[in-house]
């Protein structure tokens, strides 16, 4: 079972005691209004100027972000949803600080430009210091454990490599008695990220050690392999006592979970890619939503959230894995299906996340 994770409380974190708006206001309004002074001012909202950018690989940038009062903090591993407004509309992804928290409260993502993604193209091509953007709540549960007993090993694919370097990153200033180790699977050199750090890391601590993988190019250095995930390259770890993290597209955190999962002391993982589900679910039902006073003819089988989508009804979403919960929303009526475990719930009046979730029967929804 997955324990909480229980952040640590800093005096940025402690909620400001705030006094009650006068009537004549509203937080949307003084919002309006503040953000004319700064834009980065605002009653409750937690939003982040860039103060900085620069180049991670020849498809992804780094962007440093300084949040304001109102963002809670993160530890290193956890994803954090950021919401940018493109042609009027809100869009909200998860992306994983790819540093640990820094004392000045500023915090860095790095973002890979993905085809056809149209918040990770703006924040690669278009976004510059000065900029503002929106943040949620921190979550996520992998994280590094508070007894440093025990070796760790950290598989990383592609943007994988974020919450990792986080990790790796937050290591305590003196060496381990036990080794870290890296694996990092890239198609090519010039998508990798940190490489520099990571080899500086590499030949100044004894306790670690990188290793890249290479999908689409001969190995050449030293600390380089070719292929992808597989038996021959996790061999040494199996059967062992250590922690492994695993991150990447949702094919080779499989791969990585049917290798290491039941082979060593401890496996956590998580995919940044949607898993695909498939339900054998036919025909449609009927969707009410109660608050906007439509109804729709949705397929079964195929979860809400898309299904809503391609009615032209955007909820807000963010991960899209059933994990962030920015979806969720209420169920007055109805029955729906866990995608992923296939679990039916008949409760009324109960909460979903629309991101996993299918109708099974005619349903209300609180959107």
């Amino acid at each position: 079972m997955e324990q909480p994770i229980r952040l640590p409380v800093t005096s940025r974190q402690r909620p400001a005691a705030r006094r009650p708006l006068p009537k004549l206001f509203s937080p949307a309004v003084f919002d309006f209004w503040a953000s004319r002074l700064s834009r980065t001012w605002s009653w409750n909202r937690p939003l982040a100027r860039i103060v900085a950018r620069h180049a991670a690989s020849a498809d992804a940038v780094t962007l440093v972000l300084q949040p304001n009062r109102h963002f809670r903090g993160f530890a290193a591993g956890q994803h954090v949803n950021v919401t940018v407004e493109i042609d009027g509309r809100r869009l909200t992804r998860s992306y994983s600080p790819s540093a640990p928290p820094q004392p000045d409260g500023r915090i860095e993502i790095t973002v890979k430009a993905v085809d056809g993604g149209r918040v990770s193209r703006l924040l690669c091509t278009q976004a510059r210091p000065g900029d503002v953007l929106e943040l949620g709540p921190a979550f996520g549960s992998m994280a590094l454990p508070d007894d440093e007993a025990g070796p760790l090993l950290l598989l990383a694919a592609g943007s994988g490599i974020t919450p990792l370097m986080a990790m790796i990153r937050a290591l305590p200033d003196r060496e381990r008695a036990a080794p870290v180790t890296l694996l990092y699977w890239a198609r090519t050199r010039a998508q990798r990220c940190f490489v520099d750090e990571l080899r500086a890391l590499a030949a100044t601590r004894g306790d670690f050690a990188v290793r890249f993988l290479l999908t689409g190019e001969a190995a050449e250095a030293a600390d380089e392999g070719e292929g992808r995930i597989c038996e021959a390259q996790v061999r040494d770890w199996l059967g062992t006592d250590a922690l492994v993290f695993a991150c990447g597209p949702g094919g080779f955190v499989d791969q990585a979970t049917a290798l290491l999962a039941t082979a060593t002391k401890a496996f956590a993982a998580e995919a940044f890619t949607p898993p695909v589900f498939t339900s054998d679910d036919t025909g449609t039902v009927s969707v009410t939503l109660t608050r906007s006073a439509r109804t729709l003819t949705l397929p079964r089988g195929q979860a809400l959230l898309a299904a809503l989508e391609a009615e032209g009804v955007v909820p807000e979403s963010g991960c899209r894995m059933g994990i962030c919960n920015t979806c969720a929303c209420g169920k007055r009526s109805g029955a729906t299906r866990h995608l992923g475990s296939g679990v039916i719930d008949n409760e009324p009046a109960s909460a979903l996340r629309l991101c996993v979730h299918s109708a099974t029967s005619d349903l209300e929804l609180d959107l």
